[in-house]
């Protein structure tokens, strides 16, 4: 008896996966990457977008794409030590003169007083902030005591 399935064609024709709607949005992002870099005329990338969502299998999705090179790497953000190296580098500039390269004393005279008078008013205000929540700070004082039995020992002399 002869099997029932062949298994070199079984092999070759193996079932095809379906395509999800998060398969087809990767392939559209994609696409719309392309356009906005350039690779592709709005025109080319809304008719490759219509064909990924039209898509059925994965395999419908691959030749969408596999024309364009990868979309380049996003850039970090530099960092706290970076910025600020670059903040006490542009102070250094700015207190130094162009001609000796040293420091004048005027200019860190000032920079020290604006410096001191930014922290003075940023802790005045934190200040404010943190002691200013509407019942005097102290979350429900003696004058919202609503107990009338408090002075009822001044009654009784």
């Amino acid at each position: 008896m002869p099997p029932l399935i062949d298994l070199d064609s079984a092999a070759t024709s193996a079932p095809r996966m379906r395509a999800s709607d998060a398969d087809r949005l990767v392939t559209v992002e994609h696409l719309q990457d392309a356009v906005a870099r350039g690779l592709l005329t709005p025109d080319e990338g809304s008719e490759r977008m219509a064909d990924a969502f039209a898509a059925v299998h994965l395999t419908d999705l691959d030749p969408l794409t596999e024309d364009l090179p990868p979309a380049p790497p996003a850039c970090t953000a530099p960092g706290w030590r970076s910025l600020g190296t670059l903040a006490v580098e542009q102070v250094r500039a700015s207190l130094t003169t162009a001609a000796t390269g040293r420091l004048r004393a005027a200019r860190v005279a000032v920079v020290l007083a604006v410096a001191s008078l930014v922290l003075v008013l940023v802790g005045a205000l934190g200040g404010a902030a943190l002691s200013d929540s509407g019942d005097g700070g102290g979350g429900g004082g003696w004058h919202e005591h609503r107990d009338d039995h408090w002075d009822d020992d001044w009654d009784d002399d």
